[in-house]
């Protein structure tokens, strides 16, 4: 089991990784819980634990969470817009290849005017994280996200079956981070998830429908 968490904390950082490992830990709690019958010093045995846990994990600064605000930036960014406009083209251009190129296009240039946005918004707050890697970090995960999205368009023929995948992919990336950010920093995963998948598909549905009006309109 300790070479899972090596892994993890190797993957995502070592703030998630001890956060994760916490977790685990908080069945011992419940047992000492148990115990408290049967030996006097057990409840104090574990409030002692988590205070010491809570402590160490309260002085982890790592750079991954410093710039979790530019991730966010990225993903949310890319979610919201390149669902929207995905939609859009499905119902306009029905080709697969010309819908991916057409979003591939749109996704990189998004990309990089978020991260000279976010560049230009860190160097002006003055709030001492780096500039440059706030923009490197809501770059990448931006190109990230578009990337996901556009797969099911460059491997399959039905862009019906590509949006859905498409949607499916959002729904997945949106999990997966909102799961890190609630493991690392202790906040609930399902008020965020909720939050972020239903923008997504907010804007994705109204994009749809707008791809549809101008496609009748033109025909």
């Amino acid at each position: 089991m300790a070479w899972a968490y090596y892994l993890v904390s190797r993957l995502f950082g070592f703030t998630f990784g001890l956060k994760l490992m916490e977790r685990g830990e908080q069945s011992a709690q419940q047992n000492y819980e148990r115990l408290k019958p049967l030996l006097d010093n057990a409840l104090s045995i574990a409030q002692d634990e988590k205070e010491h846990e809570d402590a160490l994990l309260g002085m982890l600064d790592e750079e991954k969470l410093q710039y979790a605000g530019s991730v966010v930036l990225g993903l949310n960014d890319a979610l919201v817009e390149l669902t929207g406009a995905l939609a859009g083209l499905t119902l306009a251009f029905q080709n697969t290849k010309l819908i991916a190129l057409s979003g591939l296009i749109t996704g990189i240039a998004a990309a990089l005017s978020m991260a000279a946005s976010e560049y230009l918004s860190t160097k002006s707050e003055n709030t001492g994280k780096s500039a440059v890697k706030a923009a490197i970090y809501t770059g990448i995960a931006y190109l990230a996200t578009v990337f996901v999205l556009i797969l099911p368009y460059r491997v399959l023929e039905n862009y019906y079956v590509c949006l859905g995948l498409t949607l499916a992919g959002a729904v997945c990336v949106i999990a997966v981070f909102n799961y890190y950010i609630s493991v690392a920093r202790n906040e609930a995963f399902l008020k965020r998830f909720t939050e972020m998948a239903g923008l997504s598909f907010a804007v994705a549905l109204f994009s749809f429908g707008v791809g549809y009006a101008l496609r009748r309109l033109l025909e």
